[in-house]
């Protein structure tokens, strides 16, 4: 049984359509990468997903939970929500609050959960994510690499069944994005429920099990990544293959590299 799906999603901003009937499976320790160029509707599919954006249509079934997109009430919104957690490209951590407290805010606020319990499952988290040793920085103090990191820890706090991603590593200097990706990659070896908006053509090669490749709002392809990236059925995605994967293309797939 699928943990999440998501059936005919659509979503205008005044007269642009931004997804077109979209359907969307994730299965239980899936790590679902979606790719696309700019202005496919990735972001936004993610989004309407979370009810960060309000869908215009499309029904969602969230473990065994069935909800009408369009319509779900805050407390339908709530409930999916405390399942989930998102890590956003930006990072969103509070700027006057040190690691440690801006992982644990939402279990205390949220969860009110006494203070040491949160603290205790903080340190957990930010060990996991190898910043235990700058619990007390400010992300002032800390790099982009460290902040995204301490961002998936704050989404890990909440033991979410399924993690949302947002193009993670797209605002990090490139030297600094391997260290993100490499916890993304013990997170996905244990187990953890991934959907994961990336350019990272590598990460979505090795390290997702499914792809889905959109365009223009909807889904022009997807499959098994191996096979996705081995033998692209359409001709779509060979040409974006080639502009955006060539450099972690594996041979005899027909990409330039």
């Amino acid at each position: 049984m699928a943990l999440l799906e998501v059936k005919n999603i659509h979503k205008t901003f005044d007269e642009l359509t931004v997804l077109n009937g979209v359907d969307l499976t994730v299965n239980k320790g899936d790590v679902v990468a979606i790719l696309g160029p700019s202005g496919s509707g990735k972001t936004t599919l993610l989004r309407c997903i979370n009810f960060l954006e309000r869908a215009d249509g499309g029904t969602m079934v969230f473990d065994g939970r069935t909800v009408d997109m369009a319509h779900a009430d805050k407390k339908e919104i709530r409930e999916i929500r405390s399942h989930t957690g998102f890590v956003f490209q930006n990072y969103n951590l509070f700027s006057n609050k040190t690691a440690l407290q801006n992982v644990t805010l939402g279990l205390q606020t949220a969860r009110k959960m006494p203070r040491d319990k949160a603290e205790e499952i903080g340190m957990e988290m930010l060990r996991k994510v190898g910043m235990a040793d700058r619990a007390d920085h400010y992300p002032s103090q800390l790099s982009g690499g460290q902040q995204q990191r301490v961002a998936i820890a704050r989404a890990l706090a909440d033991d979410p069944e399924v993690i949302y991603f947002d193009e993670p590593t797209s605002a990090l200097d490139p030297e600094l994005i391997g260290e993100v990706l490499e916890v993304m990659r013990s997170l996905a070896a244990s187990g953890i429920t991934m959907v994961v908006v990336t350019h990272e053509m590598t990460f979505a090669r090795d390290v997702s099990n499914h792809v889905i490749f959109m365009e223009k709002g909807k889904i022009v392809e997807e499959g098994p990544s191996k096979e996705f990236f081995a033998h692209p059925r359409e001709e779509r995605t060979r040409t974006f293959l080639r502009m955006v994967g060539n450099r972690t293309a594996p041979s005899g797939t027909g990409i330039v590299s």
